[in-house]
């Protein structure tokens, strides 16, 4: 078979819509099919440009308050040629930007069935950045765009009913995984905890876009009353955005990272004690899954990454208010007996999550839109 991915998000950049889109695109690979991937052009691509035939590079521009990320601007044209050249039996629309308004519409003027991933609640950045008059509008905005593809692919149970009961059509969940020979217990590195300064008291983490929408106050103010009980702890932040600097000078024992990748990211989590995760706007939460992996207890709201796969008195503590957040933040933090039982549980509890697994059912569900669209297989794999 083949397949186009149109994304406006890729690696080197850090986050969880383009390490996600990165997998899935190895994962059709590994099972022998043909990718062709469109995304902007980085600054970090510019020597690739000639080398990859794989990759489609399209103009793309700075996204506002995130210097570090660009979206995709209008390609219809390029990308009518692209698929007239590739003939793709499915495409797989990653982002809601323009560059994927563009190959949605060219998608259906050439009669290429396409998915699309619903990887980021905009929706509710709306109250995040003071604006909460505008999520219904912006909800209203995401389901036009993803109701013209024929299937929107969401990670959770709770997002799929969650998304149909708002009018989105044909949502179909695709579960997640994580790499557990990467994240491992085993990449706990001391030298890095001695750079901490971290003593007996815990290392709690934080790992993620230091952004409004993540809910970082109550992550504070978690780990402050902690600190009232453990003197010793220390917070680590992994990961960068607009609100670090106003971290920093407002909190100068924090300790900040900067973004991480590869295996320093997993020593990075091996060698926390306690992840905390606040956010509120997330479609699933990777980093909850990576956490767990690693062998460290997890906080986080009820819903998501969390709901799916962690038990509440088991791997950690799942809260339902900011109170109970920030109780089990420091019930947790506070006691190393709790914590050593419930890393061995997290572990175990996602050993079971394949990316092989998930690659397969992305397969899957590609091949059937193209089946139903009657598009003749330009190529069947093997794998």
């Amino acid at each position: 078979m083949r397949y186009a991915i149109v994304t406006e998000t890729y690696p080197p950049e850090v986050n969880g819509v383009a390490l996600t889109v990165r997998a899935l695109e190895r994962g059709l690979r590994a099972r022998g099919h043909q990718v062709r991937v469109v995304r902007p052009l980085l600054a970090a691509d510019e020597e690739a440009v000639a080398e990859d035939a794989d990759t489609v590079f399209v103009r793309g521009a700075a996204l506002p308050r995130y210097p570090g990320l660009r979206f995709g601007l209008p390609a219809g044209r390029r990308l009518r040629a692209c698929f007239d050249a590739f003939t793709p039996d499915a495409i797989y629309v990653a982002t809601e930007g323009p560059l994927g308004w563009s190959a949605l519409r060219a998608a259906r003027a050439m009669g290429i069935p396409a998915a699309t991933g619903f990887h980021t609640r905009f929706d509710r950045y709306m109250r995040d950045y003071a604006l909460p008059s505008m999520e219904k509008l912006a909800l209203g905005w995401m389901r036009s765009f993803h109701n013209r593809g024929q299937a929107t692919l969401v990670p959770t149970r709770q997002l799929q009913d969650e998304l149909q009961s708002a009018g989105f059509a044909n949502v179909v969940r695709l579960a997640r995984a994580v790499d557990t020979q990467h994240f491992d217990p085993t990449h706990r590195d001391a030298v890095l905890r001695a750079h901490w300064c971290a003593g007996d008291g815990p290392v709690v983490m934080h790992v993620g876009r230091i952004a409004a929408e993540k809910n970082l106050d109550l992550l504070v103010r978690a780990f402050r009353a902690l600190q009232q009980q453990c003197p010793g702890a220390r917070l680590v932040w992994v990961g960068d955005g607009p609100q670090r600097a106003a971290l920093a000078a407002a909190h100068p024992d924090f300790i900040f990272c900067g973004v991480q990748r590869g295996a320093a990211l997993a020593r990075h989590f091996a060698s926390a004690d306690l992840f905390l995760f606040p956010s509120l706007s997330e479609t699933f939460g990777n980093v909850t899954l990576e956490a767990m992996a690693s062998g460290v207890p997890t906080v986080a709201f009820d819903y998501g990454a969390a709901r799916e796969h962690l038990q509440d008195g088991v791997h950690g503590a799942l809260a339902s208010d900011e109170p109970g957040f920030i109780a089990s933040a420091v019930a947790l933090g506070s006691d190393p007996v709790m914590r050593a039982r419930m890393a061995q549980a997290a572990r175990q509890a996602v050993l079971h999550l394949h990316p092989a697994q998930v690659a397969a059912d992305f397969d899957q569900i590609l091949h059937h839109l193209a089946d139903q669209a009657g598009r003749p297989h330009a190529h069947v794999a093997t794998a």
